[in-house]
């Protein structure tokens, strides 16, 4: 049994503790760290969940793989107790690698593994199937709700006033995916993801829409490459955080499945 911990309680950290909860074979959920520790213990006792509530920083001891599901700036709090000791990180804030290189010799000074789930993308394995060719280019189209983009920093950056009232499609980022990372760091780790698939964050080109038009977190990929032209739209159902999509938890349950398959599909 592999044990697993959630770093995070959020949208996302407690529909994968939910699911975990239901049963997953090969997998124990053994911790949990969260902010208010009383009242996620009451709830897990809700699903049935006998594991230990502790701060993010103090999960390393209970369990041999992390999920981190917390704002990006956690990281390097989450990662470095479980890669120091050859552990693995499960990282859905993709963009905060960027920023925090010194996670990954960590990880190959000790033998850690850090794995990026598909999260709220599609096709990396695709990507990264291309990327043993050789890419021309990658380019990702973002489409999102207002309510996806509100707060982001990257919008006060561009000087683009996002009216609650908008009723026609503003762009308001163009640039590679290191700035979109940066710029919008609770909505764009998908094209950090992207970028660590294919061909790196400084030549994947992104796009950012605000659409009112659309009630869906929308993302279009474009690569061109000597082994395949790809193009793939995703339309993600919003979690109860506008800024995330619902099947990025069950990614993670898809991931953490496949360890104890006996039969793996995709790369």
């Amino acid at each position: 049994m592999t044990r697993v911990a959630v770093a995070g309680y959020g949208a996302i950290g407690r529909e994968l503790v939910r699911r975990l909860a239901d049963g997953v074979p090969g997998i124990t959920l053994a911790a949990v760290g969260a902010r208010n520790r009383e009242a996620v213990g009451a709830d897990l006792r809700t699903f049935g969940v006998d594991a230990a509530v502790e701060s993010i920083d103090a999960l390393e001891q209970h369990a041999d793989l992390v999920v981190e599901c917390a704002p990006a700036a956690l990281l390097p709090e989450i990662a470095t107790p479980f890669l120091a000791r050859g552990k693995e990180v499960v990282v859905l804030s993709a963009g905060a690698l960027l920023d925090h290189p010194h996670l990954l010799e960590l990880a190959k000074e000790h033998g850690g593994t850090i794995t990026v789930p598909s999260g709220a993308l599609l096709g990396l394995d695709a990507v990264g199937a291309c990327a043993e060719g050789e890419i021309s280019s990658v380019r990702m189209t973002t489409r999102k709700p207002v309510a996806g983009l509100v707060g982001a920093p990257g919008l006060d950056e561009s000087g683009v006033h996002v009216d609650p009232d908008l009723v026609e499609p503003v762009r308001v980022f163009s640039g590679t995916a290191r700035e979109a990372a940066r710029g919008f760091p609770a909505n764009l780790n998908v094209a950090a993801a992207l970028a660590l698939a294919g061909v790196g964050p400084d030549r994947t080109e992104v796009e950012i829409w605000v659409d009112p038009t659309v009630t869906r977190n929308t993302h279009t990929i474009v690569v061109e490459s000597d082994v395949a032209d790809l193009t793939m739209t995703i339309e993600n159902v919003p979690s109860e955080n506008p800024r995330t999509g619902r099947i990025t938890a069950l990614s993670v349950v898809s991931l953490l499945r496949k360890r104890g398959a006996a039969l793996r599909v995709g790369s």
